[in-house]
């Protein structure tokens, strides 16, 4: 693995593409923190999303910050025919462009980013956001077919590739991805405002003095939304003046209404997508993370940095954030949700709960954007440099 190590920023301003399938979700969330971080510090950044499985809020950000230029390319999730024309149009953007560093985001921009015909290379990096093969319901011929797909792009058409998490890193290296090549950059985030805080439980009714079991994330089969309600109706019981917020869009949320209102606890449970994680995550006293996989969350990252334990499944970046019983608990990944519950009702208890919230509070400022935006400006400038360096002279590796 290269450590990036950050130093004072190069006075020559670099050309940057970036490139996203998903536009939304945590992945969403870093490829606006980057373009706007390293435009802000004065290089060249165009970026290029898709408006397939665009989510509103995040084209109307990413048009806000002013870049230069902001491309809709066409990309869908699932392999097809279309790649090749959206091969080819990202090819003639990069082409026009010249750039010094194309940055593909998520599967299939890193891809479509990564394949290239012969000519002028330009350095080419790569950021997973959770390799298809993390899934843990992919099964083995999937595991199989997609892992060989990322050895084979990682191995022969890759400059560099971040990983955000140091279990996203060990997985890459389960896939025999080349060491050298590979770098962990945690993502960062600011520091969250209160300001939301009590309208948000005011909004649902919720006493000042309750205590809010928090959820944020996409009402999908990875972040497993479902457990947690399963889990609030043993707690409901336990912990009298509880509640439990959870903040979302996707696919299950209709399956989800349906289970909160069959509950009897449809005043005690809530989902809305009116907030986002930085505005939703102070207005928690706990936040539970039951996903079935990740990289590294940026929900887990905005809930330490509003300085709140968390609850989370042993899922990528889990043990980077959470210390297992001081800010909070790590639990086996599992459908039994007994011990979920069980831990929920522990956490909220007086003495426990005041233990984890002071170590969470002293902990709440490890992961700041400045920090991610260091080491990935270090990279992209090694990377430059070292294009800008004759073949014969460059070491081999």
């Amino acid at each position: 693995m290269e450590h990036i190590v950050a130093g004072r920023r190069p006075a020559l301003p670099l050309r940057l593409l970036q490139v996203l399938e998903p536009s939304g979700g945590g992945s969403g969330r870093h490829f606006l923190d980057l373009c706007r971080g390293v435009h802000e510090r004065g290089h060249h950044v165009e970026a290029v999303y898709s408006p397939v499985r665009a989510e509103e809020g995040f084209v109307r950000e990413l048009k806000a910050i002013g870049l230069p230029a902001v491309h809709a390319v066409d990309m869908k999730r699932p392999p097809g025919p279309s790649d090749i024309g959206r091969f080819l149009e990202l090819r003639r953007l990069i082409r026009r462009g010249n750039f010094d560093i194309i940055h593909g985001h998520s599967s299939k921009a890193g891809a479509l980013t990564r394949l290239r015909l012969p000519g002028p290379h330009v350095p080419r990096v790569y950021t997973p956001h959770a390799f298809r093969t993390l899934d843990p319901t992919l099964g083995r011929a999937g595991r199989l077919i997609y892992g060989t797909i990322e050895w084979g792009l990682a191995r022969f058409l890759t400059d560099h590739l971040i990983c955000v998490s140091e279990d996203e890193y060990r997985h890459a290296l389960s896939l025999n991805m080349p060491e050298k090549r590979m770098s962990v950059i945690v993502n960062g985030v600011a520091p969250p405002s209160c300001e939301m805080a009590q309208t948000i439980r005011a909004s649902f009714g919720i006493a000042p003095d309750a205590f809010v079991f928090g959820f944020i994330g996409r009402l999908s089969a990875q972040k497993a939304p479902e457990r947690l309600i399963a889990a609030f109706k043993s707690v409901a019981a336990s912990v009298k003046n509880s509640h439990l917020v959870m903040v979302g869009a996707g696919e299950l949320e209709r399956s989800l209404r349906k289970a909160m209102a069959e509950s009897g606890l449809q005043n005690r449970m809530h989902l809305t997508s009116a907030f986002t994680g930085p505005q939703a995550a102070p207005a928690f006293d706990l936040l539970v993370m039951p996903s079935r996989y990740e990289a590294m969350s940026y929900v887990m990252l905005e809930g330490a940095a509003a300085g709140k334990p968390i609850i989370a499944t042993d899922i990528g970046g889990a043990r980077t954030v959470i210390e297992d019983g001081q800010n909070g608990f790590i639990l086996p990944n599992s459908d039994d949700t007994s011990l979920l519950a069980k831990t929920m009702v522990k956490a909220a208890t007086p003495e426990t709960f005041g233990k984890l919230s002071a170590i969470a509070q002293r902990l709440k400022d490890r992961f700041t954007l400045d920090v991610m935006l260091d080491q990935t400006e270090t990279l992209y400038q090694k990377a430059a440099a070292k294009r800008r360096v004759p073949a014969i002279l460059q070491p081999a590796e």
